[in-house]
C-alpha cells in the first residue's frame, strides 16, 4: 500500500446483523470464567451512537468556527458532507449489542438551544437518541441476557455543568441499579455473575467519580488518528511496545480522515474508507493475543463493526488464552 488509495473494491454495503455472539461471554470456556476482564479480548464500537445522527442538527459548537458558519449558511452543501464523515456506525445500539460488542462508546452532550436536561450524544452533530432513553435500552438488553456484561464508556460531555453530571450519574444509578459494578480491582466473569452485575461504567470526569463509587475512571484508548492503515498498525505496535495499562483500555482500530483525504476523495466517506482499509487491520486484529503480558490487547474497537468478521474475529482470540 502506497500513498495511493485505490477503490474500496467489492464492499457495496454492510450485511444485516447477527445474533451469534449475542450471549459469546456465557459461551466461553469455563477456564477464562476466572480471567480478569481487562486481560480477556472483548470487541467493542467507536463512537457507538453515530448510526441516529440528526440530519436537522446544528454543527456541534466544539468543531471549528468556519464549519459552525458553513452549516448555517449553506446547510444543504455542508451538513451532507459533515454527515457522511460523522457517522461510524450503522447498527443500533441493540444491534451492536447482538453482534456481540461489549465496549459502547458514548459521546454525551447537552445541545446549546436544548431543553434543560435533555442529553443527546455527539460526532461533529447530535443524535436523535436521548441519553437516558439509549441507557435503558441497555439495561433492558442486559435483562434479556444476564450472563452478559458491558463496559460503557461516558466520555466528551459536551456543555456539561456539575448540575447535569449529578443529573446524568442520577440517572445511571436508576436505570442499572444493582447491575452496576462499583470501581476496584477488574472483576472476572465469575464475579460478576456471583454479584448480579453487567456494567463497569467508565466516566470521563474525575470530579464526578470521586464522588460516586459506582463510576470508574476514564479507561484509556488508543486513538492513532491515521488515514492510512499501515500508519494505524504501526501506532498501535509502538502502543504495545510501551507496555499495557494496568487495567481495562482500548485499541482502536479506526481510521480518521484529513482535510486533504476529503479533499481528494470527495466521493468518498467514512465507510468506504473503513472498509478499505479493514482487510488490513482485521489481520493485525487476528494475530493479537490477550492475557498479561505486556504486548497483549483488551479491548478493540472499530467503526462499521457489521461489516465483517471483525467481532468474531476479536472474540475468537480468546481460545489463544486455553494453549498451553
Amino acid at each position: 500500500m502506497g500513498g495511493q488509495v485505490s477503490s474500496p473494491g467489492s464492499f457495496r454495503g454492510l450485511p444485516c446483523a447477527s445474533k451469534a455472539n449475542a450471549d459469546w461471554m456465557s459461551a466461553l470456556s469455563s477456564r477464562l470464567w476466572d480471567v480478569p476482564l481487562h486481560q480477556l479480548s472483548i470487541p467493542g464500537s467507536h463512537d457507538t451512537m453515530t448510526y441516529c445522527l440528526n440530519k436537522k442538527s446544528p454543527i456541534s459548537s466544539k468543531e471549528p468556527r468556519l464549519l459552525q458558519l458553513l452549516g448555517k449558511v449553506l446547510p444543504c452543501v455542508t451538513l451532507p458532507v459533515v454527515l457522511k464523515w460523522s457517522t461510524t456506525q450503522v447498527l443500533s445500539v441493540a444491534e451492536q449489542l447482538d453482534a456481540g460488542v461489549r465496549y459502547l462508546d458514548l459521546r454525551i452532550a447537552h445541545v446549546e438551544d436544548g431543553s434543560e436536561r435533555n442529553l443527546h450524544f455527539v460526532h461533529m452533530v447530535y443524535t436523535t437518541a436521548l441519553v437516558e432513553d439509549t441507557l435503558t435500552e441497555i439495561s433492558e438488553w442486559l435483562e434479556g441476557h444476564p450472563r452478559e456484561a458491558v463496559v460503557l464508556a461516558c466520555r466528551n460531555f459536551e456543555g456539561m455543568t456539575e448540575g447535569l453530571h449529578e443529573y446524568l450519574v442520577g440517572c445511571i444509578k436508576n436505570i442499572f441499579g444493582d447491575k452496576l459494578c462499583p470501581r476496584g480491582e477488574v472483576p472476572t466473569l465469575r464475579q460478576l455473575w456471583s454479584r448480579g452485575q453487567q456494567v463497569i461504567l467508565s466516566y470521563e470526569d474525575e470530579a464526578s467519580v470521586s464522588r460516586h463509587t459506582e463510576l470508574w475512571p476514564a479507561i484509556p484508548y488508543w486513538w492513532g488518528n491515521k488515514v492510512k492503515p499501515q500508519d494505524l498498525i504501526h501506532y498501535l505496535e509502538h502502543m504495545k511496545s510501551c507496555g499495557r495499562p494496568g487495567g481495562l483500555f482500548v485499541a482502536g482500530i479506526n481510521l480518521t480522515e484529513n482535510l486533504g483525504f476529503i479533499l481528494v476523495h470527495p466521493a468518498w466517506s467514512l465507510e468506504k474508507l473503513t472498509l478499505w482499509g479493514l482487510p488490513h487491520l482485521c489481520a493485525w486484529v487476528r494475530a493479537q493475543c490477550p492475557g498479561s503480558a505486556a504486548g497483549c490487547t483488551n479491548i478493540i474497537a472499530g467503526d462499521f463493526i457489521g461489516a465483517t468478521g471483525f467481532v468474531s474475529d476479536v472474540i475468537g482470540l480468546n481460545r489463544k488464552l486455553l494453549r498451553g
